[in-house]
Protein backbone atom coordinates (compact mmCIF):
# COMPACT_ATOMS: atom_id res chain seq x y z
CA UNK A 1 0.00 0.00 0.00
CA UNK A 2 2.28 2.63 0.86
CA UNK A 3 4.81 1.51 -2.52
CA UNK A 4 1.39 2.39 -4.62
CA UNK A 5 1.13 5.28 -2.85
CA UNK A 6 4.94 6.76 -2.85
CA UNK A 7 5.41 5.52 -6.65
CA UNK A 8 1.54 6.29 -8.28
CA UNK A 9 0.05 8.78 -6.66
CA UNK A 10 2.94 10.98 -5.15
CA UNK A 11 5.61 9.78 -7.72
CA UNK A 12 8.35 10.79 -4.46
CA UNK A 13 11.43 11.85 -6.75
CA UNK A 14 10.53 10.36 -9.82
CA UNK A 15 12.31 12.51 -11.98
CA UNK A 16 15.63 11.76 -10.16
CA UNK A 17 15.39 7.91 -9.84
CA UNK A 18 14.78 7.65 -13.56
CA UNK A 19 16.94 10.00 -14.76
CA UNK A 20 19.42 8.19 -12.76
CA UNK A 21 18.95 4.95 -13.84
CA UNK A 22 18.55 6.02 -17.84
CA UNK A 23 22.25 7.62 -17.16
CA UNK A 24 23.36 4.54 -15.39
CA UNK A 25 21.81 1.94 -18.49
CA UNK A 26 22.26 3.40 -21.46
CA UNK A 27 21.47 0.39 -23.10
CA UNK A 28 18.65 -1.08 -21.60
CA UNK A 29 14.96 -0.24 -23.01
CA UNK A 30 12.64 1.90 -21.45
CA UNK A 31 10.52 -1.03 -20.79
CA UNK A 32 13.74 -2.13 -18.50
CA UNK A 33 14.42 0.99 -16.95
CA UNK A 34 11.01 1.66 -15.73
CA UNK A 35 10.69 -2.00 -14.39
CA UNK A 36 14.01 -1.76 -12.63
CA UNK A 37 12.30 1.50 -10.85
CA UNK A 38 9.23 0.08 -9.99
CA UNK A 39 11.36 -2.94 -7.90
CA UNK A 40 13.39 -0.27 -6.43
CA UNK A 41 10.18 1.66 -4.92
CA UNK A 42 9.09 -1.52 -3.98
CA UNK A 43 12.12 -2.27 -2.00
CA UNK A 44 12.32 1.46 -0.77
CA UNK A 45 9.27 0.66 1.11
CA UNK A 46 10.54 -2.36 2.51
CA UNK A 47 13.53 -0.85 3.94
CA UNK A 48 11.55 2.17 5.50
CA UNK A 49 9.05 -0.76 7.16
CA UNK A 50 12.16 -2.87 8.16
CA UNK A 51 13.82 0.07 9.79
CA UNK A 52 10.27 0.44 12.11
CA UNK A 53 10.79 -3.18 12.49
CA UNK A 54 13.84 -3.03 14.79
CA UNK A 55 11.98 -1.75 17.78
CA UNK A 56 10.26 -5.28 17.97
CA UNK A 57 12.25 -8.16 15.87
CA UNK A 58 13.37 -10.36 17.90
CA UNK A 59 17.54 -11.46 17.64
CA UNK A 60 16.99 -14.66 16.80
CA UNK A 61 14.70 -13.55 13.84
CA UNK A 62 16.78 -10.64 12.73
CA UNK A 63 19.79 -13.19 12.44
CA UNK A 64 17.72 -15.58 10.34
CA UNK A 65 16.63 -12.97 7.96
CA UNK A 66 20.14 -11.18 7.57
CA UNK A 67 22.58 -13.95 7.32
CA UNK A 68 26.36 -13.60 6.93
CA UNK A 69 27.96 -16.31 4.59
CA UNK A 70 31.38 -15.94 5.74
CA UNK A 71 31.90 -15.26 9.45
CA UNK A 72 34.94 -16.45 9.63
CA UNK A 73 36.38 -14.11 7.54
CA UNK A 74 35.73 -11.74 11.17
CA UNK A 75 36.54 -14.37 13.24
CA UNK A 76 39.88 -14.82 12.10
CA UNK A 77 40.47 -11.59 11.45
CA UNK A 78 39.55 -11.16 15.44
CA UNK A 79 42.26 -13.81 16.22
CA UNK A 80 44.94 -11.74 14.11
CA UNK A 81 43.56 -8.74 16.52
CA UNK A 82 42.74 -6.61 13.18
CA UNK A 83 40.29 -3.91 13.65
CA UNK A 84 38.19 -3.83 10.65
CA UNK A 85 36.39 -0.31 8.51
CA UNK A 86 33.54 -1.45 6.68
CA UNK A 87 33.10 0.41 4.19
CA UNK A 88 29.30 -0.01 2.92
CA UNK A 89 26.69 2.01 0.74
CA UNK A 90 22.55 2.47 0.54
CA UNK A 91 22.43 -0.70 -0.58
CA UNK A 92 20.12 -3.98 0.38
CA UNK A 93 18.84 -2.69 3.85
CA UNK A 94 22.11 -0.58 5.31
CA UNK A 95 19.84 0.18 8.56
CA UNK A 96 19.80 -3.85 9.45
CA UNK A 97 23.32 -3.53 9.06
CA UNK A 98 23.27 -2.58 12.93
CA UNK A 99 22.60 -6.38 14.23
CA UNK A 100 26.21 -7.25 12.95
CA UNK A 101 27.21 -7.25 16.98
CA UNK A 102 24.61 -10.45 17.28
CA UNK A 103 27.07 -11.99 14.26
CA UNK A 104 30.18 -10.98 15.93
CA UNK A 105 32.16 -10.32 19.42
CA UNK A 106 33.48 -6.67 17.68
CA UNK A 107 32.71 -3.79 19.21
CA UNK A 108 30.46 -2.14 16.38
CA UNK A 109 30.37 1.32 15.60
CA UNK A 110 28.65 3.34 13.06
CA UNK A 111 29.23 6.77 11.92
CA UNK A 112 25.99 9.14 11.57
CA UNK A 113 24.69 12.32 10.46
CA UNK A 114 22.65 13.76 13.53
CA UNK A 115 18.90 14.59 12.26
CA UNK A 116 17.68 18.40 13.27
CA UNK A 117 14.60 17.13 14.77
CA UNK A 118 15.96 16.40 18.56
CA UNK A 119 12.68 13.31 18.65
CA UNK A 120 13.02 11.77 15.73
CA UNK A 121 17.26 11.69 15.92
CA UNK A 122 16.95 10.10 19.18
CA UNK A 123 13.86 7.69 17.76
CA UNK A 124 16.58 7.04 15.00
CA UNK A 125 19.32 6.01 17.87
CA UNK A 126 17.46 3.82 19.71
CA UNK A 127 16.93 1.96 16.47
CA UNK A 128 20.15 1.84 15.85
CA UNK A 129 22.02 0.83 19.12
CA UNK A 130 19.02 -2.27 19.92
CA UNK A 131 21.17 -4.65 19.25
CA UNK A 132 24.52 -3.11 20.46
CA UNK A 133 25.83 -0.87 17.77
CA UNK A 134 27.03 2.54 18.84
CA UNK A 135 26.72 5.98 16.93
CA UNK A 136 28.45 8.43 16.58
CA UNK A 137 28.89 11.86 15.24
CA UNK A 138 30.69 11.63 11.39
CA UNK A 139 32.44 14.34 12.60
CA UNK A 140 34.31 12.70 15.92
CA UNK A 141 34.46 9.37 13.85
CA UNK A 142 37.84 9.64 13.09
CA UNK A 143 38.80 10.98 16.60
CA UNK A 144 36.96 7.87 17.87
CA UNK A 145 39.02 5.58 15.74
CA UNK A 146 42.39 7.02 17.21
CA UNK A 147 40.65 6.28 20.69
CA UNK A 148 39.98 2.91 20.14
CA UNK A 149 43.22 2.08 18.31
CA UNK A 150 45.41 3.59 20.87
CA UNK A 151 42.93 1.60 23.57
CA UNK A 152 43.51 -1.38 21.64
CA UNK A 153 39.69 -1.87 21.41
CA UNK A 154 38.63 -4.30 18.76
CA UNK A 155 36.20 -2.88 16.50
CA UNK A 156 34.01 -2.38 13.48
CA UNK A 157 33.20 1.13 12.30
CA UNK A 158 30.82 0.93 9.55
CA UNK A 159 30.69 3.79 7.25
CA UNK A 160 29.12 4.36 4.10
CA UNK A 161 30.50 5.97 1.26
CA UNK A 162 28.61 6.35 -1.58
CA UNK A 163 26.81 9.81 -0.69
CA UNK A 164 27.43 12.38 -2.87
CA UNK A 165 30.65 14.71 -1.60
CA UNK A 166 30.29 18.25 -0.20
CA UNK A 167 32.21 20.91 -2.22
CA UNK A 168 35.39 21.32 0.30
CA UNK A 169 35.75 17.64 0.37
CA UNK A 170 38.40 15.67 -0.80
CA UNK A 171 37.36 13.47 -4.07
CA UNK A 172 38.62 10.49 -5.91
CA UNK A 173 36.83 10.63 -9.45
CA UNK A 174 36.39 7.51 -11.09
CA UNK A 175 34.22 5.82 -14.28
CA UNK A 176 31.57 4.47 -11.50
CA UNK A 177 27.68 3.60 -14.25
CA UNK A 178 29.11 4.78 -17.13
CA UNK A 179 29.35 8.47 -15.51
CA UNK A 180 31.82 10.18 -13.94
CA UNK A 181 31.89 10.52 -10.38
CA UNK A 182 33.27 11.47 -7.25
CA UNK A 183 33.71 9.67 -4.25
CA UNK A 184 34.34 10.79 -0.42
CA UNK A 185 38.22 9.51 0.36
CA UNK A 186 38.62 9.25 4.21
CA UNK A 187 38.14 5.96 5.01
CA UNK A 188 40.67 4.78 3.34
CA UNK A 189 43.60 7.10 5.32
CA UNK A 190 41.68 6.22 8.47
CA UNK A 191 42.23 2.44 7.36
CA UNK A 192 45.79 3.01 7.00
CA UNK A 193 46.40 5.68 9.93
CA UNK A 194 44.78 2.77 12.20
CA UNK A 195 46.50 -0.18 10.59
CA UNK A 196 43.02 -1.39 9.51
CA UNK A 197 41.37 -3.50 7.29
CA UNK A 198 38.68 -2.21 4.95
CA UNK A 199 35.92 -4.63 4.08
CA UNK A 200 33.01 -4.45 1.51
CA UNK A 201 29.73 -5.76 2.14
CA UNK A 202 28.40 -7.76 -0.69
CA UNK A 203 24.33 -7.62 -0.48
CA UNK A 204 21.76 -9.96 -1.82
CA UNK A 205 18.00 -10.05 -1.14
CA UNK A 206 16.62 -13.76 -2.36
CA UNK A 207 13.50 -12.88 -1.35
CA UNK A 208 11.58 -10.18 0.29
CA UNK A 209 12.68 -9.64 3.99
CA UNK A 210 15.80 -11.76 3.92
CA UNK A 211 19.86 -10.42 3.13
CA UNK A 212 22.79 -12.40 2.29
CA UNK A 213 25.94 -10.87 2.73
CA UNK A 214 29.31 -12.27 1.72
CA UNK A 215 31.97 -9.75 2.63
CA UNK A 216 35.45 -9.01 0.89
CA UNK A 217 38.63 -7.13 1.53
CA UNK A 218 39.69 -4.27 -0.10
CA UNK A 219 43.56 -4.25 -0.78
CA UNK A 220 45.23 -1.33 0.65
CA UNK A 221 48.46 -1.81 -1.49
CA UNK A 222 49.69 0.03 -4.15
CA UNK A 223 48.33 -1.78 -7.44
CA UNK A 224 44.93 -0.07 -7.20
CA UNK A 225 43.94 2.97 -5.32
CA UNK A 226 41.52 1.42 -2.18
CA UNK A 227 37.86 3.65 -3.31
CA UNK A 228 38.67 2.94 -6.98
CA UNK A 229 38.37 -0.69 -5.81
CA UNK A 230 35.40 0.24 -3.21
CA UNK A 231 34.24 1.78 -6.22
CA UNK A 232 34.47 -1.18 -8.40
CA UNK A 233 32.68 -3.38 -6.06
CA UNK A 234 29.80 -1.54 -5.31
CA UNK A 235 29.07 -1.09 -9.14
CA UNK A 236 29.51 -5.47 -9.37
CA UNK A 237 26.70 -5.33 -6.72
CA UNK A 238 24.31 -2.95 -8.50
CA UNK A 239 24.26 -4.36 -11.98
CA UNK A 240 23.27 -7.91 -10.32
CA UNK A 241 20.40 -6.20 -8.09
CA UNK A 242 19.89 -2.96 -9.35
CA UNK A 243 16.47 -2.10 -7.65
CA UNK A 244 18.34 -2.36 -4.44
CA UNK A 245 20.12 0.71 -4.65
CA UNK A 246 19.16 4.37 -3.36
CA UNK A 247 18.27 5.63 -6.86
CA UNK A 248 16.60 8.60 -5.27
CA UNK A 249 19.41 9.96 -3.95
CA UNK A 250 21.55 13.00 -6.26
CA UNK A 251 24.19 10.88 -6.42
CA UNK A 252 25.59 13.29 -9.23
CA UNK A 253 25.09 16.64 -8.43
CA UNK A 254 28.51 17.35 -8.09
CA UNK A 255 30.63 17.69 -11.48
CA UNK A 256 33.81 17.78 -11.60
CA UNK A 257 36.02 21.08 -11.50
CA UNK A 258 37.98 21.92 -14.98
CA UNK A 259 41.21 23.51 -14.53
CA UNK A 260 42.90 25.50 -17.57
Amino acid sequence: MVYFVLFHIIGYRKKVVFENLKNSFPNKTDKEIYEIGRKFYAHFCDVFLEALKLLTISPKNIQKRFQIKNIELFNQLYKEQKSIILYSAHFGNWEWMTCFPLHSPYKFISFYQKLSNRYFDQFMLHLRQRFGNTCVESQSGFKELIKNTRNKKLTITYVIGDQSPMSNSAIFWTDFLNQETGFLTGADRMAQKCNQVMIFPFVQKPKRGYYQLEFKIIPMDEVQDPIETYARFLEINIQKQPELWLWSHRRWKRKRELKN
